[in-house]
């Protein structure tokens, strides 16, 4: 008997109607000798139709039992292409020092870097993004002067990696934090407050430095109004803006997540906090108008930062810049609560690391920046 003509049978039971038999077949039924109750068999070839629990469109387990089936079903299939990797650059040259908070992570010197990245080129790494971390005593001051030092630690990182491997995508960070005596992501007026407008200015010369170095990309992550058109102007005077991307951390929220970076980076404001400059966790409608705002102002690729808990603003970033690619950075609070959980048993780490990063994916993003990226190397 065919599924249809059981379903209807049973169907014929709860309803006490008598039940059609097919005389023409020998073994339309047999007889339970031992109760005379005469039970139709599942020979049957007869085809009615059969109303399944909902419609037809919600038996969806077929397209997905095969593990190649679900690959079809992902919108974004994570790729070495996607991922870029920052990196903590030194002034110390022979620097190799591990961050307590941001477990397998070291920052480098110039003479260490190379040997750093050589087996993870080989393994497929296309990209980095370069965040300097000055060291010395006195290369700190209230202008960050040394963020664009040609003998700093990412202009010197940039013309290196050119030359070792060419074919690796350099981006850089251009920020000031790290450099300056106060901590803070600009030039500050007398009463503490940021001067955009100066501000604007130094970002922009430390951009052209970068890309005039050799960086493919330059990341402004200050959040000052304005400094994506001031860049981008800026690269125009210089005749190199068809050759460098933009990328903007248009959706830079400030939050909780970021203390294992300034452990690393040596950039905790000396006071207050950056929450005048970087968008309030709960400001979605802020971050839209600063995505649409970057994009006008001519950004190539915009970014959500962090990643985990902004995973909206990244659907928005998607919405908002439909034709352009949208990276997110996974944070290092994201990366560290990621390896506590492992380290504690809560879950397995590279299930949470895959999990965490098609979220990502799936959220609308295409670009990937994560601490995770040589384990991803590894797996992937």
């Amino acid at each position: 008997m065919s599924f249809s003509s059981l379903v209807q049978d049973l169907a014929l039971r709860d309803s006490g109607m008598p039940r059609r038999r097919n005389d023409n077949s020998s073994s339309a039924s047999t007889i339970d000798t031992r109760s005379n109750i005469s039970r139709p068999s599942y020979t049957s070839t007869s085809a009615t139709t059969v109303s399944i629990s909902g419609d037809i469109s919600s038996q969806l387990h077929g397209g997905y039992f095969h593990p190649l089936a679900r690959s079809w079903q992902a919108e974004h299939q994570l790729t070495k292409e996607m991922l870029i990797y920052p990196i903590f650059v030194s002034d110390n040259d022979d620097e190799e020092t591990s961050i307590p908070s941001l477990p397998n992570q070291k920052r480098y010197g110039v003479n260490r870097l190379m040997a750093f990245l050589e087996p993870l080129v080989h393994k497929g790494l296309k990209s980095v993004i370069l965040f300097g971390v000055p060291m010395k005593p006195g290369s700190k001051d209230a202008l960050g002067t040394a963020a664009d030092d040609p003998e700093g630690p990412v202009i010197r990182a940039i013309r290196l990696i050119r030359q070792f491997f060419p074919h690796l995508y350099i981006c850089a960070d251009v920020c000031l934090c790290e450099y300056t005596s106060h901590g803070h992501c600009g030039i500050l007026r007398d009463d503490g407050s940021l001067n955009n407008e100066l501000s604007v200015h130094r970002i922009s010369d430390v951009a052209v430095a970068y890309a005039m170095a050799g960086a493919h990309c330059v990341a402004p992550s200050d959040m000052n109004d304005g400094r994506i058109k001031a860049i981008k102007l800026k690269l125009i005077e210089q005749g190199i803006s068809h050759k460098v991307t933009l990328m903007s951390y248009a959706a830079k929220f400030a939050g909780a997540l970021y203390g294992p970076f300034r452990d690393a980076a040596g950039s905790c404001p000396s006071f207050g906090d950056r929450r005048c400059y970087q968008l309030p966790s709960g400001g979605r409608g802020l971050a839209r108008r600063a995505i649409v705002r970057d994009i006008n102002e001519g950004a190539d690729i915009i970014m959500v930062k962090p990643a985990g808990q902004y995973l909206d603003i990244i659907r928005d970033a998607k919405d908002l810049a439909s034709d352009m690619p949208v990276a997110a950075y996974q944070v290092s609070g994201e990366f560290a609560m990621i390896h506590a959980g492992a380290k504690a048993g809560v879950f397995d780490l590279k299930a949470m690391v895959f999990e965490s990063t098609e979220s990502i994916l799936r959220a609308g993003a295409t670009i990937v920046i994560s601490y995770f990226v040589p384990e991803l190397l590894e797996w992937l």
